[in-house]
């Protein structure tokens, strides 16, 4: 457990955070005590949440002004908060955990501090976007991309995977994040389908290839719809975020689906704690975000993909069922010692 926290805590200290028209809206009903094999009712919720405010809080708005249940929310990073779960443990005050990636929820689940959730809050999200354990369940998925400047490289051209970045013609034209959290997922997940010494070896390959290093997925957007790179390694939903408010900008996100990690498809995901009192109340805020409103609330505003039937993504972006991400679970994520002890090796971080 120690080592465990410790690794986390060393994550945090690193990793910088991430960080539709549905066929009907509204929320479904609560289930009841019965369907859901969940215990405790109550009017207020604690809530960890790994994602920021200004993403989640309005919708967190909504949830208590249509079930009158007050939300008392703490903000932090996903690993900052994984770490205090741990060492709360069995006396944690939080009964949700609202994480911003799997691998954050992969740590809890893997230290059984979470309860087993029903069939009616898992069901409504395909198999690959919960844990296989069934103590976690996917809100919103995001994809790796490559984003590239349309007027320096044309898709054609772009590689058939993230290798063929460590081609000599490459050379000082790619962006990438090594410090940040979804960066070192996608590393986690290269590792689990290729190997340490695979991934070491891109690794070792992109550095000697002079791949420029950023400080977050936005700035590399930024630099790339700035010609000052030609491609950078992210996730799809930064550009359409910055697109809002830049819509001429020179840039345009590329989809591997190749089952390779550069198509990991991430979730922000959520569970609740085995130490809740309030579990079924803890359903009710689940089930809320995984609605028809809820999942189009993550559509419209954060411009990431909806994990439910009747819930369209985005118009410029390709339907989940169209991407191939890898065969991975994605609670294996969680694996970020091994992710950090290479790229220290490799002199990333």
């Amino acid at each position: 457990m120690k080592l465990r926290l410790a690794l986390i805590l060393t994550t945090l200290l690193l990793a910088t955070a991430a960080c539709t028209q549905p066929q009907g809206a509204g929320t479904q009903a609560s289930p009841s005590p019965e369907s859901t094999g969940l215990e405790g009712e109550a009017e207020s919720l604690t809530v960890y949440s790994g994602r920021g405010e200004n993403l989640v809080g309005p919708i967190f708005e909504q949830f208590q002004t249509e079930t009158g249940i007050t939300l008392n929310v703490k903000y932090g990073d996903t690993a900052e908060l994984a770490a205090l779960i741990l060492e709360e443990g069995g006396n944690s005050p939080a009964d949700l955990f609202f994480a911003q990636d799997a691998g954050g929820l992969g740590a809890i689940a893997k230290e059984g501090l979470f309860v087993d959730l029903p069939s009616d809050l898992l069901d409504p999200v395909p198999p690959k976007f919960r844990a296989s354990s069934g103590q976690w369940v996917g809100i919103s998925g995001r994809s790796r991309v490559v984003v590239y400047n349309t007027k320096a490289v044309k898709e054609a051209d772009l590689p058939d995977s993230i290798d063929g970045f460590t081609d000599e013609r490459w050379k000082g034209r790619v962006g990438w994040s090594p410090t940040n959290g979804s960066f070192q997922s996608f590393v986690t997940a290269y590792r689990k389908l290729k190997g340490d010494a695979a991934a070491r070896d891109w690794l070792n390959a992109m550095k000697t290839n002079d791949a420029k290093v950023y400080e977050g997925n936005s700035p590399i957007v930024k630099a790339v719809g700035a010609g000052e790179i030609h491609v950078g390694l992210v996730n799809h939903y930064y550009l359409l975020n910055i697109k809002k408010d830049e819509p001429e900008i020179e840039a345009a996100n590329h989809f591997y689906s190749n089952g390779g990690p550069e198509a990991l498809v991430n979730v922000a995901g959520a569970g609740i704690l085995k130490s809740s009192r309030a579990q079924k109340t803890a359903g009710e805020l689940i089930e809320f975000l995984l609605s028809a409103k809820g999942q189009e609330y993550f559509v419209n505003e954060t411009s990431e993909y909806p994990l439910i039937d009747g819930v369209a993504p985005l118009a410029t972006l390709p339907a989940l069922s169209e991407l191939d991400p890898p065969d991975i679970d994605l609670s294996d994520l969680d694996d970020l010692e091994g992710t950090l002890e290479l790229l220290r090796q490799v002199g990333l971080i």
